[in-house]
């Protein structure tokens, strides 16, 4: 195995066994799946670097060039070229593989037609070892006892730099490995970063998947990294959220800056987001959402599907379907499965409960987990004054409230 650690500070000797200099560090370029070193760096003041191309032969703590010293054509190292030392070395990476974040002890390289790819990074306690000049010697005693020393290496394909706002982007990564992961696995690594290593993190995923992720986490911790943030992209991020859960994360915020990240939403999400913010939270009206399905009471079924497709499109979970009179007022309920099971030409008066168990706003939260027990409903509409819909709260918005976090988080991912 070649190491990062094997070549900083190594000796460069010309074609003549002459002193060229010493390698402060490799410079690479990550436009492949595996970064490829291009240069030695040798003045990283100057930032100037001798090409690869002139290597004749590498062995430990030493470099042999292929031409003398007179020859020797220095280049710059460009910023935006990936500086191994510096850019990985002691930084913070995700392991996609296992989830988890990692700290680079040393940066392996495998050897490719004579050229130097990054194959690899060591995250154990063999590669801080190796830096301080005692792998030999702790191998030999190991050896004596008996004792496992292995390298603890993750491969290159499986990580995802931690800071996009910082060297490490050069990666040119975007967190593309990291944006496969579940949501709640991207919460429990966020939740082992800093809060601005939160916030980067977070800033390059697709704002859904960053919104998703942040649901996962309580509204202390989201409002913390919403503050490190750049307003436009965390208010992105919360208009990507449940209604109900931005309301809770602003109302955590301090009133200027959630009145400086709802001014950046459209109109529309703005007035939802402000409407639920204005109850209490211990209350109906402080955990409903304004996500739910509505249609007129004249549909069939068939109507209704069709319905559905045209103006319900970003709903993202159907539990019940209600139904409204000419006056805008809740007369009826249905399930999804009601109407896949109905047949297509059926009148949805036909199909709909037209007792509908509701709340209204100011209803506890112990009073309605009673409801939903009761009548063993996901979902329960809330209702004002004039019978209109203006919400519905979720069993899992229930749960959240009543059951502790940790058990919680042992729920099927449906409850959350």
């Amino acid at each position: 195995m070649v190491f990062l650690t094997d070549f900083l500070g190594a000796q460069i000797i010309d074609a003549d066994q002459r002193y060229v200099g010493k390698v402060r560090d490799l410079i690479a370029t990550s436009e492949f799946t595996y970064p490829l070193v291009i240069g030695l760096l040798t003045d990283a003041r100057n930032k100037r670097m001798i090409s690869w191309d002139l290597v004749k032969s590498y062995g430990f703590q030493e470099v042999v060039l292929s031409v003398k010293k007179a020859d020797v054509k220095y280049v710059p190292a460009q910023e935006n070229m990936l500086w191994l030392a510096r850019d990985i070395l002691d930084k913070q990476v995700v392991d996609t593989n296992g989830r988890r974040v990692v700290r680079v002890n040393d940066v392996q390289l495998g050897s490719v037609d004579r050229r130097l790819v990054v194959v690899g990074v060591d995250i154990g306690f063999r590669g801080l070892l190796r830096r301080l000049g005692l792998e030999k010697a702790v191998k030999f005693l190991a050896s004596l006892f008996r004792l496992n020393f292995r390298h603890r290496i993750v491969a290159w394909d499986v990580l995802d730099p931690v800071r996009s706002d910082s060297p490490a982007v050069k990666l040119r990564v975007a967190h593309n490995k990291l944006a496969k992961l579940h949501p709640a696995d991207i919460a429990d690594i966020v939740m082992n970063l800093g809060p601005k290593d939160r916030a980067a993190i977070l800033s390059s995923l697709d704002e859904e998947l960053a919104a998703d992720a942040l649901e996962e986490l309580d509204s202390r911790h989201q409002a913390v990294i919403l503050e490190q943030m750049d307003p436009r992209t965390a208010s992105q991020i919360v208009e990507a959220m449940g209604r109900d859960e931005a309301a809770d994360l602003l109302s955590e915020l301090p009133d200027e800056k959630a009145s400086e990240l709802l001014g950046l939403m459209t109109s529309e999400d703005a007035s939802d987001i402000k409407g639920l913010m204005r109850y209490p939270e211990d209350t109906a009206g402080g955990i409903m959402t304004t996500e739910f399905v509505v249609v007129p009471r004249s549909l069939t079924g068939e109507d209704c599907i069709q319905h559905l497709r045209k103006v319900e499109p970003d709903v993202e979970s159907i539990y019940y379907i209600y139904v409204i009179d000419e006056d805008q007022k809740l007369c009826g309920v249905f399930s999804l499965r009601d109407l896949i099971m109905a047949n297509p030409h059926r009148p949805i008066d036909d199909i709909m409960q037209k007792h509908v168990v509701k709340v209204t706003p100011d209803a506890s939260i112990g009073e309605v987990a009673a409801l939903m027990e009761k009548y063993n409903l996901i979902a329960i509409p809330v209702v004002d004054e004039a019978n209109h819909i203006i919400g519905i709260v979720t069993i899992d918005d229930v749960m959240e409230r009543i059951l502790p976090a940790g058990l919680k988080k042992r729920l099927p991912g449906v409850f959350r």
